[in-house]
């Protein structure tokens, strides 16, 4: 029975050492430096994380628009993203976001994968949990 729970307890450990955050919030909104500093604590913690932009949230990684957004007491947006990045953190941009906003992959700074939310799904499914903002 050792052996039983000793796999079933590693098989839980490698499902959830992947998380998810799903953005949606843009430069307007205090909630996404706090997504970002959640996303970058999951890295401290050890996970490898995802952040899936939709919505007005894939203009917080537009060129110069990370400048924008700085909530104190938080680090300013630009230094949580490029931390983030540095770190090993992979930015998803939802493709018709970005379509209906006119941007294409020039708009964006450096680390930002255009992609659809198979990639998404594909994490999901291996068993990453995931945080919504």
């Amino acid at each position: 029975m050792a052996v039983a729970e000793n796999t079933k307890e590693q098989a839980m450990s490698e499902v959830t050492r992947e998380l998810v955050v799903v953005m949606t919030k843009g430069i307007d909104h205090e909630l996404s430096s706090v997504a970002f500093t959640i996303a970058n604590g999951g890295i401290t913690s050890g996970l490898k994380v995802y952040a899936f932009l939709t919505s007005a949230a894939v203009d917080l990684v537009r060129r110069r628009g990370t400048e924008f957004t700085h909530v104190s007491p938080l680090d300013p947006l630009k230094a949580l993203i490029d931390d983030f990045l540095r770190r090993g953190g992979v930015l998803w941009a939802c493709p018709p976001c970005v379509k209906s906003r006119g941007y294409t992959q020039d708009d964006f700074i450096e680390g930002v994968t255009i992609v659809g939310s198979s990639a998404m799904h594909e994490r999901l499914l291996a068993g990453a949990a995931t945080l919504s903002f």
